[in-house]
């Protein structure tokens, strides 16, 4: 089974970040993806989705030093939910993308080479999945 998230967004506030027991750093970021399209009068529509993002460790110190406000990158994790029973003891749920790899993407060229490589895996999974049936 795949479990596979790729985003490409921009960072919407600062990124938060604390330590746990033993030194460990992780940090919480809000992350937008807007999707373009033009709707049936022709006008362009943009849609965007914020996702919360969970680095650990290593990636969460370097999001403390690097990462700000505004800056677009790429994320690769996976999709976590977990719950919670909020103070009215009513079960809460959220959705997060627990991150293994980030990139700060600052140039047009480098955005077009990650969305070719990312049609490329893709493509690869689709192949895989076709076999595997």
């Amino acid at each position: 089974m795949v479990n596979k998230v790729i985003l490409i967004g921009n960072v919407g506030a600062d990124p938060e970040v604390r330590y746990l027991e033993g030194g460990v750093a992780v940090a919480n970021l809000r992350l937008a993806t807007t999707e373009r399209y033009k709707n049936k009068n022709g006008e362009n529509i943009d849609q965007t989705e914020w996702h919360n993002i969970v680095l650990w460790r290593g990636l969460a110190e370097i999001v403390e030093k690097y990462v700000k406000k505004g800056m677009r990158l790429y994320i690769e994790g996976r999709i976590r939910t977990r719950s919670w029973d909020d103070q009215n003891g009513v079960k809460r749920y959220t959705t997060e993308i627990y991150a293994d790899n980030m990139q700060r993407i600052g140039n047009k060229k480098r955005l077009d080479c990650l969305a070719w490589q990312n049609n490329l895996i893709f493509h690869f999974i689709l192949l895989m999945f076709t076999f595997a049936s």
